[in-house]
């Protein structure tokens, strides 16, 4: 067992990653001009219109993401208590990590749209941490996510900025990145084989599943406002129709495999917690396009589908063979469905006309204008490091969006593999078994507890 002193270092070492948050929002962070005070009385709208979203966000992060991680039927505390750590801590440090590749005369402007920005970055490691749920301390876990999303913010600006693939919803940047991270992380970190074995505490109870079940109910219900806060105009709309259509194909298509695949074919927990948003993550990358309802109906099928049996196979497959113990089974919430998201955007890019997008071309493919476009736009944030520059094809477009996503799995898996390696053999404490998956290395518990 580990000592309390070696509990209090972690955590003063975190409280000093705090203190130097501070120094560096001192000196690099200012207000940007929708958060400054204006010269007349008239009322700057922007922020209003994306409070709501930004709450929806919120509700995601906080609340979503925590209690579908109280599964765990003696990890409640650990599961609600860390993703509220680790989200404060990282929303901080998101902003930094994106604003550095943005500064203006030295300074990153922090406006509301910067904190929505951190709060879908924070979704990135917290993806990991359901790969990784109850394995690690929480000090391997908060230092593990600093360097992920110093590396997320590398790898998004690229895909981005660089390579300008069309990415509205975070299923290229976000859930790829997060899942194939984690899931590096913990092959580095999986068992010895005569330790593979579940754990004592390693599922759920009646009560467990049903505080998981209102993690997914918050997530499904504001998940059309994750995949749709940063796009703009019709595009927002078309955002929200399409991922509440795709989310509820994927409902529907969860509960008919669910009874069909499981064991005596009853509904299993398991996936109706996890493969029913399995369509908001497939859909992510072409919300924003016209993929129609047909088109959204049937991402949502396709993820639901493969979900549910990466659950019922591929995670038993995993575990057995390559001893990957994958919690929280992100590979099949946010893996798989993101590279069906990748997928489908590449068949939708090679499919655009000028015709169909009118003037959404030049905001949601924007390396796809033409030179009378832009100077028809007369735009003056026209973007100089973009490869190959503007004039693309439908075709070379759809080409990005590939590589846009083998690049993002690439650098996802070798860093995870990097930050696995670290915490392996480093003087970062590591769990037993007998430790894995309970509140009490790190909580105080109720006696009631303790004793179940």
């Amino acid at each position: 067992m580990h000592s309390s002193v070696t509990k209090q270092t972690g955590f003063v070492a975190l409280m000093i990653v705090q203190i130097i948050f501070l120094v560096l929002y001192w000196l690099f962070v200012h207000y940007g001009k929708e958060a400054l005070p204006i010269e007349d009385s008239g009322s700057n709208e922007q922020h209003d219109s994306k409070y709501p979203h930004f709450q929806d966000i919120q509700v995601m992060i906080f609340v979503g993401f925590g209690f579908l991680m109280t599964f765990l039927r003696k990890y409640g505390y650990s599961a609600t208590g860390y993703t509220l750590f680790l989200a404060s801590l990282v929303i901080q440090w998101a902003v930094l990590m994106k604003g550095f590749f943005k500064m203006e005369g030295g300074k990153i402007e922090l406006s509301l749209e910067n904190i929505i920005d951190a709060d879908i970055a924070a979704a990135v490691p917290l993806i990991s941490m359901g790969a990784l749920l109850g394995r690690i301390t929480p000090i391997q876990l908060l230092f593990m996510a600093l360097f992920e999303i110093a590396l997320f913010a590398v790898n998004e600006y690229v895909a981005l900025d660089i390579l300008s693939i069309c990415d509205v919803g975070g299923s290229i940047t976000v859930h790829a990145f997060g899942a194939y991270f984690g899931l590096a992380v913990a092959l580095m970190l999986r068992p010895t084989k005569d330790q593979n074995d579940a754990g004592k505490y390693e599922g759920a109870n009646y009560i467990s599943d049903i505080f998981a079940m209102v993690g997914t109910l918050f997530l499904w219900i504001y998940w059309p406002s994750f995949n749709s806060v940063l796009a703009d105009g019709t595009g927002q709309e078309r955002a929200i129709v399409n991922t509440y259509l795709s989310l509820a194909a994927a409902t529907v298509t969860t509960f008919v495999l669910s009874a069909l695949v499981s064991h005596e074919n009853k509904l299993d927990m398991v996936h109706v917690q996890n493969s029913t948003l399995a369509g908001g993550v497939a859909v992510g990358t072409v919300c924003n396009l016209l993929i129609g309802a047909h088109g959204a109906i049937l991402i949502g099928i396709i993820a639901g589908t493969v979900s549910v049996m990466g659950y019922r196979f591929i995670t038993p497959f995993l575990t057995a063979k390559l001893r990957l113990h994958d919690t929280c089974g992100v590979h099949n919430l946010h893996g798989m469905p993101a590279l069906i998201s990748a997928i489908a955007s590449a068949i939708y890019a090679a499919m655009v006309t000028r015709e169909q997008y009118k003037s959404d071309l030049g905001t949601i493919f924007p390396a796809m204008l033409n030179q009378t476009e832009i100077e028809a736009s007369n735009t003056t944030e026209l973007n100089a490091h973009i490869m190959g520059g503007y004039e693309r094809s439908a075709s070379t477009q759809a080409g990005y969006q590939l590589f846009g996503i083998a690049m993002t799995v690439l650098v996802a898996i070798v860093g995870g593999t990097l930050a696995g390696l670290v915490l392996k053999y480093t003087n970062f404490r590591k769990l037993q078994k007998e430790e894995h998956h309970q509140d009490e290395l790190y909580w105080e518990v109720p006696e009631e507890r303790k004793d179940e």
